[in-house]
């Protein structure tokens, strides 16, 4: 493990008590006897670049186990439920908690949503999405909506093995896929037809950010730089 590693594995066990804030980090870099110049060196925005490094490395850990999960034989549907699910069971809920009220202040909150952006993104691009127009925002966008609801559903499940959040999840997938659709019938009509080769023309002009990346949407993540 390399000393952001160290300090974060640290961290996590401070935030139940002190949340994402700049007492954790100093807490943990005591823990791992560094310096606070050392550990600010590490993470230089302090709490908000621990809080977005314990969030990186929950994406990586989704990502890893759906590279790993055998999804053939699942509906589409089902591997974006999957997604979802791998996300939240890396997770810890306690210190997921205490983000979404570190994200919830003005100053993180930009942060904190392109955090979700990166995560929903990232779920598309794993299971093979290769949208480059409209459809790559448009995905992001509804998955990041129902991720973040299902969120807020999973901090309050107390169910067993949180049966309630999954059963909640389906539910939202559904949702979107009659969505989707609503969307594909609309788009044999002639209505559509007629407003795409007028002024829906212009929806043509709307391509993705780029090659797939962990930065987007145009992030510069300090802490990245370091193996």
């Amino acid at each position: 493990m390399t000393l952001k590693d160290n300090l974060l594995e640290a961290a996590t066990h401070h935030v139940p008590f002190d949340g994402w804030s700049d007492a954790t980090l100093l807490a943990a870099a005591e823990d791992c006897e560094m310096t606070e110049t050392d550990a600010r060196a590490i993470y230089p925005r302090g709490a908000l670049d621990l809080a977005l490094a314990y969030h990186r490395s929950g994406d990586a850990k989704m990502v890893e186990r759906l590279n790993a999960a055998d999804l053939s034989e699942m509906r589409f549907r089902d591997k974006i439920a999957a997604g979802v699910r791998f996300r939240l069971e890396v997770a810890d809920k306690e210190l997921v908690r205490k983000g979404m009220t570190f994200f919830s202040m003005p100053q993180n909150a930009s942060d904190g949503a392109a955090a979700l952006w990166t995560t929903c993104g990232l779920i598309w691009e794993t299971l093979g999405d290769s949208s480059t127009d409209l459809n790559w925002y448009t995905k992001r966008a509804t998955l990041s909506a129902v991720y973040s609801s299902v969120v807020l559903f999973w901090l309050g499940d107390e169910s067993d093995g949180d049966e309630a959040t999954w059963a909640f999840l389906d539910r939202r997938i559904d949702d979107v896929m009659q969505i989707e659709k609503i969307k594909g019938q609309a788009r044999g009509s002639g209505l559509y037809k007629a407003f795409m080769s007028g002024p829906g023309k212009i929806l043509d002009t709307i391509k993705a950010p780029g090659a797939p990346n962990p930065n987007y949407p145009g992030r510069w993540h300090p802490d990245e730089d370091e193996k």
